[in-house]
């Protein structure tokens, strides 16, 4: 009889350990080195050049300054390199940047968000954005210190998206039966979605502040939990041509690709003419990517651009 008790505990033991086991494994895909590319997603393109020159002159100016972007940067001590560039570089044509960190920093002007869990340093930031300036930006962009954005393309982007609406945009991916915007290329919200965002960080049944107890989700897939009870889903942004704008890789991961699997098409493979962000860059590559994108020119091509997006007073990237 003890020995048939031993075996039905060791039995017992066995198949919970071998149902925890499965039921890890099926969130493996959760995980950042599992995305799946090839996935049904919401898609969200660019306006034509050409429905832009078919506005009126008054028509493009109005555009043009109706969209505010709000800019978040989360940071860590440990960033302080990254931070120096961003601060100097492309958060500059934000309409208002703003970085928050995990603790408080002497060396730079951040507000302290005291804590050094990312989904929380996301909640507050969000949190005290909306407080502050949802009547002053009607777009919020959030990135990370790696990141680097063209901030005249994000507007062109968002030209003719309607604010008033849930939009959550960026680079998507599919987890799961989860779609999620990942954090890497940076993270779009209108002010609605900010709005329906702020309302539901109340309620910590749909948005806890702590994931789960067995499988803690990363701060851009909670997020994306948190925002689809207020019924926001994510969206991938694309150009008119259906390329991704918001890239997760460096342009020089991305040019490397194309050279493996495009050798005759290098450019045309790599990326969009209008792409918004790249990540994993090293400081001084942010400011190779502002010399490139603002300052080298090619004597004799004019783009002729419809629209003008200036950056802030006080830019002097220009």
């Amino acid at each position: 009889m003890i020995s048939e008790s031993n075996s039905f505990v060791k039995g017992v033991m066995l198949g919970g350990l071998f149902c925890v086991l499965i039921t890890l494994l099926g969130h493996v895909n959760t995980g950042h080195g599992t995305k799946t590319h090839h996935h049904e997603h919401h898609h969200i393109q660019a306006p034509n050049k050409e429905d832009v020159l078919n506005l009126s002159e008054g028509e493009r100016m109005e555009l043009s300054h109706s969209i505010r972007v709000y800019c978040i940067i989360l940071v860590k001590p440990k960033d302080l390199g990254h931070w120096a560039a961003v601060k100097e570089t492309w958060s500059k044509h934000c309409d208002k940047a703003d970085f928050y960190s995990s603790e408080n920093v002497k060396v730079f002007e951040s507000i302290d968000l005291n804590t050094n869990d990312m989904w929380m340093m996301m909640r507050k930031a969000y949190k005290l954005a909306y407080e502050r300036y949802k009547d002053e930006y009607n777009w919020f962009f959030l990135a990370h210190p790696t990141t680097f954005a063209v901030i005249e393309n994000l507007k062109y982007f968002l030209l003719k998206k309607d604010a008033s609406q849930p939009f959550y945009i960026g680079h998507t991916v599919k987890s799961g039966e989860l779609e999620y915007v990942d954090s890497d290329g940076g993270i779009v919200l209108s002010i609605e979605s900010l709005k329906r965002l702020s309302k539901v960080f109340e309620d910590s049944d749909k948005c806890p502040e702590q994931g789960g107890l067995i499988w803690k989700l990363s701060e851009d897939k909670q997020l994306a939990v948190c925002l689809k009870y207020t019924g926001v889903l994510a969206e991938n942004a694309e150009d008119s041509e259906g390329k991704d704008v918001f890239n997760t890789k460096s342009v020089g991961s991305l040019i490397k690709e194309a050279m493996a699997n495009h050798p005759q098409q290098v450019m045309e493979g790599c990326c969009s003419d209008m792409a918004i962000t790249f990540n994993g860059l090293a400081p001084n590559h942010m400011h190779v990517m502002m010399y490139g994108v603002y300052r080298l020119r090619a004597y004799g091509h004019d783009f002729k651009d419809a629209l003008v997006f200036l950056p802030p007073a006080g830019s002097d990237n220009d």
